[in-house]
Formats: C-alpha cells, sequence, structure tokens
C-alpha cells in the first residue's frame, strides 16, 4: 500500500530526479526483487527507507531484515548499520523495537490508509528523489481538486460526475449483460504507465465490498475489476475486446492537452486516443463494412460473408481526460480526482472504502500456513482442519519428492 504512488510519481517525473540520487523501489517479498537492487547499490553510499503504516507487514519487513543483513554482508559495522536506516510509520513503538532511533521515524497518522498515503510520510521517497518543491507542487495539485470537489455544485463537480458515472455502469446501464464488470485505464502518456497499477490499489482495494457499513449484506454490485496499459501499446492486444467482444468495460482514456514529449509523437498520441474512443463510440455497421469491402473490390459473395465480421457495435461509452499540461501538480489533481470519484461511489453504496478485511484474513492464513509449511507448528489439530485442497497442497509442498512423484 505504502508503494504504489510514490514509485509512480518518481517514475513519472524521472527528468526531475535528483542528479546525484538513484532511487529503487523494492515491495515484493520474493528476494529475487531486492537481490536485483542490491547488486546495483554501494552499502555505504545506500539509505534504506523503510514504508509500513503497521510495521507489521511481513514483505515489508522479511526485506528489511535481509536489506540490515546486506550492510553487515558488505563490511559496515554492526553500530552504524541502523544509520542506513529511516522508517515511515504509524507504529512508532515497533520501528523503535527493530532498532531505529527515533529521529529516523518519520510519523504517518493512524487515520492515513496505505493506498491514501502519498501525501503524508509515506511521500518521503518522492520529496527526497524529486526534491520540496516538486512534492509540494503534487499537493498543491491535490489540494486544488479537494477543494473543487468541497465547493464545486455537483453538476459541475468532476469527481462527483464520474463516480455517478461509475454507478451508472455498474447499476444501471447494461445490467442486463451483468453490468460494465471492469475500468480500463489507458493513459496515453509513457509517464504515466504504472498508474493503472496504482488506481488498481485505489479503487479495487477500497471499493471491493460486499456489506453495508450497517452490516448487512449489499444487494448490489460493488466496484469493479480495474486494470489498464500505456497506450498505444494496448491498442495491440486488449482494444480488440474493447470494440468488438461482448464484455461491457468502463474506459478512462488519459491524455495531454499541451505536448508532455516531442510534437510529432504527441500528435500520433492524441490522434490514437481521440480515434479509440471515436471507433467506441460510433462504431461500424455490417452495411458500411459490406459497401467499403465492395469499394476495395471484393466479390459481393465473399464481402457479405466478411462483413458481419468487421461490424463494430459501436454506442460504447468511454472518458477521456484531458491534461493542459503535465507536471507535478496537475498529477496531484489527477490522483486526488480518483480519490474523491472511490469516495463518491462508496458513498451511494453505503460502504466503507477505508478498510480492507479481506486482505487482513490473508495476511492471517499465510501466516498459519507459512508455520505449518515449515512444521514449525506442533499442532496436529490445525492441519487436520485444514480444507482438503489446502491439505493435500501442504503435504506435496512439505514433500517435494511427492510433487515429483505425482
Amino acid at each position: 500500500g505504502s508503494d504504489l504512488g510514490p514509485r509512480l510519481v518518481v517514475t513519472a517525473f524521472a527528468d526531475l530526479h535528483h542528479p546525484e540520487l538513484r532511487t529503487h523501489f523494492v515491495a515484493n517479498i520474493d528476494n529475487d526483487a531486492l537481490s536485483s537492487v542490491l547488486a546495483q547499490c554501494t552499502a555505504e553510499t545506500t539509505l534504506f527507507i523503510v514504508s509500513s503504516k503497521s510495521f507489521s507487514t511481513s514483505e515489508t519487513l522479511t526485506n528489511a531484515d535481509a536489506a540490515r543483513a546486506w550492510l553487515c554482508d558488505e563490511g559496515i559495522p554492526e553500530a552504524k548499520v541502523n544509520q542506513h536506516f529511516a522508517v515511515a510509520t504509524a507504529n512508532n513503538a515497533a520501528a523503535l523495537a527493530w532498532g531505529i532511533n527515533t529521529e529516523q521515524v518519520f510519523a504517518v497518522g493512524d487515520w492515513v490508509g496505505g493506498r491514501f498515503s502519498l501525501w503524508s510520510a509515506i511521500g518521503l521517497p518522492i520529496a527526497l528523489a524529486l526534491g520540496r518543491d516538486v512534492f509540494l507542487q503534487l499537493l498543491s495539485g491535490a489540494r486544488e481538486m479537494d477543494k473543487h470537489f468541497r465547493d464545486t455544485a455537483f453538476a459541475d463537480n468532476l469527481p462527483v460526475l464520474h463516480g455517478l458515472q461509475a454507478i451508472w455502469h455498474i447499476n444501471f446501464r447494461g445490467s442486463e449483460h451483468g453490468g460494465y464488470g471492469s475500468r480500463a485505464v489507458l493513459p496515453y502518456i509513457h509517464r504515466l504507465r504504472l498508474l493503472p497499477d496504482y488506481l488498481q490499489q485505489l479503487m479495487m482495494e477500497s471499493l471491493g465490498k460486499s456489506t453495508t457499513k450497517t452490516g448487512a449484506p449489499s444487494t448490489i454490485a460493488t466496484g469493479q475489476v480495474v486494470w489498464g496499459s500505456e497506450g498505444t501499446n494496448g491498442q495491440h492486444s486488449f482494444h480488440q475486446l474493447l470494440l468488438q467482444g461482448s464484455e461491457l468495460v468502463s474506459i478512462d482514456f488519459i491524455a495531454t492537452g499541451t505536448a508532455h514529449c516531442k510534437k510529432e509523437a504527441h500528435q500520433h498520441l492524441v490522434a490514437n486516443c481521440l480515434a479509440q474512443s471515436q471507433a467506441l463510440m460510433q462504431g461500424k455497421s455490417t452495411d458500411q463494412a459490406y459497401h467499403e469491402l465492395l469499394t476495395e473490390g471484393m466479390s459481393k459473395a465473399a464481402a457479405n460473408e466478411l462483413a458481419a465480421h468487421k461490424a463494430v457495435p459501436g454506442n460504447r461509452p468511454s472518458n477521456i481526460l484531458l491534461i493542459d499540461q503535465f507536471n507535478p501538480q496537475s498529477l496531484g489533481s489527477l490522483l486526488a480526482f480518483y480519490e474523491h470519484s472511490v469516495y463518491v461511489q462508496s458513498v451511494i453504496w453505503n460502504i466503507n472504502p477505508f478498510d480492507q478485511w479481506g486482505v487482513e484474513l490473508g495476511k492471517k492464513m499465510s501466516g498459519e500456513l507459512l508455520a505449518l509449511l515449515n512444521e514449525v507448528s506442533e499442532d496436529a489439530q490445525s492441519f487436520d482442519n485444514l480444507d482438503s485442497s489446502t491439505r493435500t497442497l501442504l503435504s506435496r509442498l512439505r514433500d517435494p519428492g511427492a510433487i515429483r512423484k505425482s
């Protein structure tokens, strides 16, 4: 939760990066992720920022312990190892117990959720990599969107309109086909290639609920599967489904008004972005396809056979979010826009967008299974009480020979 935001922002403004610093992000517990980064680092000049609101996330603490071991292996005296760490957390006591000095702990409010945390001390990597002024510009843009959301009438309120459109798609339009079960986020800006990943967590972890605030089961669909890719890459893969598939998908195209790259490349990006939205809206009828094929010299019989396959249904809505100028301030506004859209949806569905009890269940189960997998737990009853699928898989994993025999 504390990784995707800073990673997105630092990646988006690589050209503003401090010339004497290199910034790396590691979140996966797979040690190959950390090892590949450490291979590029020199121990004497490496600072680790451990970002964890709870300071109990296994992935973060495992990597932090591995980083500490690496420093020792690289010859850093044990008494100086902790000088290579800073911590952003809401659990000050746990950070101190881990060995961090008070002045190296940056406090995160206990009311700040991980997926909403890049504006807090979790954004420390942004401030270090890009500079304080850039971080303040990011915050300024978010504040502008906060004020717009708070003060603007609903009819002109961008997050409200976006949230209401999502409600319309999910619960009303296309409901005979199960509603719009997913949202594709398609930034035609290479710098925002990580945005779909960031929004995937923001939207799915916030809105993936089936219980209302009253504790009653929700009687309507909530949330969408969020996915996407930078344009124009996706046009050569999943856009086929968007245009002709039977699945209905909500779509957010994102582009810049002023060129964020070379002018010619920008014109190609914008033309492609507009064309995809237009094709989704207008489509192409079978009759149009038929007459086009005749014009190309195809026989009537062949044209009649192929026309149905070239037809595009159309009437598939999409948004185009046009950013006047791409800079830290406008990115701050864009991210805050999506946060407020999520909140709008949660209010209408009467769900809590700030918890994630499903995630917590997975964490708890993982700890229990890890003990059984490593045969640390002596509790035979815990093993016997597992469901048959998990018990069988665990037995095979504890006996690799059984896997080979099977």
